[in-house]
């Protein structure tokens, strides 16, 4: 599990580093915000600490960005504690807010909690609000389990391949090893207990993509996993 940490304050980003590291996750770090924005587009964090006063950018500009192209998790932090920064930060997208200072206990306990709510968002097939997904024409609808294709026919799909595709299209342009497709999907489904990622994602292809050889949709990673590669627009 990968953590993006963006503070400008050297010394609270290397504590919270260290924290995260003896806590059992992979650290990205950011000193401002442009490279905060560019650190995640690099590295594919699994969730975004965000300071909320950095350089550049400030955190809600930076969670601005990244909720326009993912819907990973975000945590701002702040030494403020005033309610319309947190009303801002809520509306903007993030999933919670820790004011400064706080024990590395909590941020840990904090982290845990948003990551399993995303995770059980995502295995209702509904994740935060969402509708849902549309990308190169096609729409899936997350209230009807509906996939309707550019020329408007319905293309059906198994619960696993749901389930999947919702994940897939929850984190476009970011690359979702197999246990990664597996944690956050098997319990919506039991197909994906009895019959391998690869094999969903072989049938999806051949649902969606042109061309299930050269798939332009779902690409392989090799030896890593998936990744969605196109642009996925969110409906509320």
């Amino acid at each position: 599990m990968k953590v993006l940490v963006a503070d400008d304050d050297a010394d609270l980003r290397e504590l919270i580093a260290f924290t995260l590291t003896q806590g059992g996750y992979l650290v990205v770090k950011a000193a401002d915000g442009p490279s905060a924005v560019r650190r995640f587009e690099e590295e594919s964090a699994d969730l975004v600490l965000l300071d909320i006063n950095m350089p550049g950018m400030s955190g809600f500009q930076v969670c601005e960005a990244i909720r326009a192209r993912s819907r990973v998790p975000v945590m701002m932090l702040t030494v403020r504690g005033e309610e319309e920064d947190l009303v801002r930060a809520l509306g903007l997208g993030a999933d919670d807010y820790l004011t400064k200072p706080f024990s590395p206990r909590e941020l840990l306990a904090r982290i845990r909690t948003v990551l399993r709510r995303r995770r059980a968002e995502v295995r209702q097939g509904r994740p935060d609000g969402v509708r849902a997904y549309r990308f190169d024409g096609w729409e899936l609808n997350l209230n009807t389990r509906r996939l309707t294709a550019p020329d408007q026919h319905t293309v059906v799909l198994s619960k696993g391949e749901f389930s999947l595709l919702v994940v897939l299209l929850g984190a476009p342009h970011r690359i979702l090893s197999r246990d990664q497709l597996l944690d956050l999907s098997r319990l919506h489904s039991d197909e994906v207990y009895n019959r391998s990622v690869d094999v969903q994602i072989m049938r999806l292809r051949r649902k969606i993509e042109p061309d299930p050889v050269q798939p332009r949709y779902i690409r392989t990673e090799r030896g890593v996993g998936y990744i969605f590669s196109v642009p996925v627009e969110t409906v509320y």
